[in-house]
């Protein structure tokens, strides 16, 4: 199962760089952290690369606890922002995200086709079921994930309908008889469905010189059976190579069994990125960067994920799989709370070790701390592997991360041949498929 293709990468726009303590570093640029050149800035640097797409993860609440220390959830619409990088790069695509739990599937049909013309064919959705704001939406708590991914399978589905229910083909621009366009091609799609009811048809021609991606993020049970349904490729939190492996086989597999080709859908966890020229700056890069991460955040975490209270355990105890109580019914991502669970059964860490692990005090994203060169060789394992078949890039600790990532980890992966020198197509469907 070794893929012999050349690996997807994106590029995250959202500020990882700046997260923890990196903000204070005097080159962080944080004061221009809600100015488009902030981020077109990297976008730009990263279509220099060659990089498949631009990605900005969004979340529709602000978490007022950590801003006292952090920039938190808050940050600009990634679909505005896209838009406003869309003019000024010409190849890179341009992944926004957009939750169906909480927007109007016209809305979102409307303002990613718009994308999708702006960028001439660039555009792609990450799927997003989110995780919170349910306060902001007369919501008095998040539904669950079931109900959240049965909204999602037919929001998305009225998004892809609605997109081809007025065919760019339909318009004429005939001057001479005056025809501008034949409505006779252009379809109401009449939806009443379990969530939604909808007549379209959608108030913008579809851009048909290029298919929009659909991305999905979330890799819980339902997240996976959405995901193999519908998806080009899945974002997901993958901590270790053995998690990103069952993940990718078993949507293979659910690929194949929905009649779709297993090729098809494309695994892009998250990779942490702290990089420094030897590995002695990047261990330092990564401390400083969480030194001032709360242990009492941290306990609170582990709770809430698993329901194990380990505020009075001695530190150098051993936690182990006996220890865990039953799963708690509710959790905040049952994603990032079985990845928790599993590593604690398998390693049987302290008390110590389990709050300095990624699945703690990050996202649960695969972490690499240390040289370009070490970054190189551990996405070539795991490509080998079969594991993956590219990844999302959030470098973090400092700006230099990212500059020792585009500018020498995708070089070597190009010199490997695990990646492209340049671009082929122009379209973020182009790119993906430029395998």
């Amino acid at each position: 199962m070794t893929p012999t293709k050349k690996l997807n990468i994106g590029m995250s726009l959202a500020p990882t760089w700046l997260s923890g303590d990196a903000w204070r570093r005097p080159d962080s640029g944080v004061e221009n952290l809600f100015t488009c050149d902030f981020y077109l800035d990297i976008a730009q640097r990263a279509e220099e690369a060659k990089l498949d797409f631009a990605f900005l993860p969004d979340s529709l609440f602000l978490n007022t606890g950590v801003l006292e220390t952090a920039a938190g959830f808050a940050s600009l619409d990634p679909t505005l922002l896209q838009a406003s990088i869309a003019g000024r790069t010409s190849k890179i695509g341009l992944l926004s995200t957009a939750s169906t739990t909480f927007f109007p599937p016209y809305i979102v049909a409307r303002q990613i086709q718009s994308l999708n013309w702006l960028s001439k064919g660039r555009a792609g959705w990450n799927i997003v079921t989110a995780l919170d704001g349910n306060d902001n939406f007369g919501l008095s708590e998040m539904p669950s994930p079931e109900e959240r991914y049965a909204r999602a399978a037919e929001f998305t589905d009225i998004v892809r309908r609605l997109w081809q229910s007025f065919p760019q083909e339909s318009l004429q621009f005939d001057r001479t008889s005056g025809l501008y366009a034949d409505p006779a091609k252009i379809k109401s799609i009449d939806h009443d469905g379990t969530y939604f009811k909808v007549k379209g048809p959608l108030n913008l021609p579809c851009y048909d010189k290029a298919r929009i991606p659909l991305i999905q993020a979330g890799a819980s049970e339902a997240g996976r059976a959405f995901a193999a349904s519908v998806a080009d490729a899945i974002f997901a939190s993958t901590p270790d190579r053995a998690a990103a492996l069952d993940l990718r086989t078993d949507l293979r597999s659910r690929a194949r069994a929905g009649g779709r080709n297993e090729d098809d859908i494309r695994v892009l966890p998250g990779l942490s990125l702290f990089l420094a020229p030897t590995a002695a700056e990047a261990k330092e890069l990564y401390a400083e960067t969480n030194a001032r991460v709360s242990r009492q955040r941290s306990l609170d975490t582990v709770l809430e994920m698993t329901g194990l209270d380990l505020s009075d355990w001695p530190a150098d105890r051993k936690i182990a799989a006996t220890d865990l109580p039953a799963p708690p019914e509710k959790v905040r991502s049952r994603t990032h709370s079985d990845l928790l669970r599993r590593m604690i059964e398998r390693d049987e860490p302290s008390v110590e070790e389990l709050l300095k692990r990624p699945e703690v005090i990050g996202s649960a994203h695969w972490l690499v701390v240390g040289t370009p060169a070490d970054a190189v060789g551990t996405i070539r394992d795991w490509a080998k592997a079969g594991a993956i078949d590219g990844f999302v890039a959030f470098p973090g600790g400092s700006v230099g991360s990212v500059s020792l990532f585009l500018e020498q980890v995708v070089p070597a992966l190009s010199d490997l041949g695990l990646f492209r020198e340049n671009y082929r197509g122009s379209t973020f469907f182009d790119h993906l498929n430029d395998r």
